[in-house]
């Protein structure tokens, strides 16, 4: 019989079964490619390889590691031209800048675009290889960006 083996008599046991071609279920042949990281984002961006549009598509759906005090909400810095605040592309990038045991927490870029106070900058990877500023007048320009793709 077909989908058991044959050979097992009375304690006959489930074969696993692979669909033509020897894939196993679930998995496609040709697996989607998975979309960059946002550490492979800032740099194509910093290097001109990458547009703003598609930058900023990328942030949106990714992970930004932001340190944290014992208040709820983004640590800002004061000591620049405007404020800014500073984010990660990972956990390592932020353990870099601000130790091994600080504390962080985690939200998409889409999220950080929606929440950023009025008036203020970020910078991404302060410590990193491709430092990314965006002041005040960029994270408006990527809001409006957010606003017509969302509402046309």
């Amino acid at each position: 019989m077909y989908g058991y083996d044959q050979n097992q008599g009375a304690h006959q046991q489930y074969a696993a079964q692979q669909p033509y071609g020897g894939q196993p279920q679930g998995q496609p042949l040709y697996p989607e490619p998975s979309p960059p990281s946002l550490a492979d984002a800032v740099r194509a961006f910093t290097t001109g390889t990458l547009s703003a549009e598609d930058f900023q598509q990328i942030f949106a759906t990714s992970k930004v590691y932001c340190p944290r005090g014992d208040n709820p909400g983004f640590l800002a810095l004061h000591n620049t031209q405007q404020p800014v605040i500073p984010m990660f592309t990972s956990l390592k990038e932020l353990r870099r800048y601000a130790g091994k045991e600080s504390k962080y927490f985690v939200i998409t870029g889409a999220e950080v675009i929606d929440l950023l106070p009025t008036g203020y900058g970020f910078v991404l990877d302060m410590e990193g290889e491709h430092r990314m500023v965006f002041d005040a007048k960029a994270v408006e320009q990527m809001v409006d960006f957010a606003m017509r793709r969302m509402y046309g």
